[in-house]
């Protein structure tokens, strides 16, 4: 099993920027995908970033390319999703999601993620 915990949400002016964090602990090992999801209020839960841990290779949903950047710590046990230039629709809770390998090859297919975290809020608000 793998535990996910998000943190570094919160409140933030348009423009403005934010780090959120994802720690994974457990079973780490042999995680392939990682990757970040939002949800708003009323919404579908939707990809923002995500990441193939093996290759390195990262993939961005249109609405946040070049503005956010996803990364991982060397240890691999913690994910960042660096936020810059915020939009009010960028305001949603924020999910972690941690997956072992998988045929499934679709960008931001839930199928691929295994581990979920409880998501942390991100307000975008003048």
């Amino acid at each position: 099993q793998v535990q996910v915990e998000e943190s570094g949400g919160g409140p933030v002016k348009p423009g403005g920027s934010l780090t959120l964090s994802c720690r994974l602990s457990g079973d780490t090992s042999g995680l392939a995908y990682m990757g970040w999801f939002r949800q708003d209020v009323g919404m579908d839960r939707e990809g923002v970033a995500e990441m193939n841990t093996r290759s390195e290779s990262t993939y961005y949903d249109a609405a946040v390319a070049g503005r956010f950047t996803i990364s991982l710590d060397k240890d691999k046990t913690t994910l960042f999703l660096q936020m810059n230039r915020l939009k009010f629709e960028d305001s949603g809770k924020y999910y972690c999601a941690a997956g072992r390998p998988t045929q499934i090859r679709s960008a931001f297919n839930e199928r691929k993620y295994h581990y979920w975290g409880q998501g942390t809020q991100v307000t975008v608000s003048s």
